[in-house]
């Protein structure tokens, strides 16, 4: 499946947007007000570290794979 690009800059905003709105939420609201915006911001967190860890994993895989295709 071809994806546009557009399409991927979009996703690749998608979870700090996420974060955005969901910390103007929490600064516009008050009181219980406030606990419906709690799940878009741990999602759009989540999303971030799973994307970080994800990154550095291929990027050690990577490393290694390099080295090791050298010491040959």
């Amino acid at each position: 499946m071809k994806q546009r690009p557009w399409l991927r800059g979009l996703l690749a905003l998608s979870s700090p947007l996420l974060i955005l709105l969901a910390l103007l939420v929490l600064l516009q609201r008050r009181g219980v007000d406030r606990i419906p915006a709690l799940p878009a911001l741990l999602i759009g967190t989540g999303l971030l570290v799973t994307s970080a860890v994800g990154r550095r994993r291929r990027r050690r895989e990577l490393l290694a794979s390099l080295r090791h295709d050298g010491d040959v």
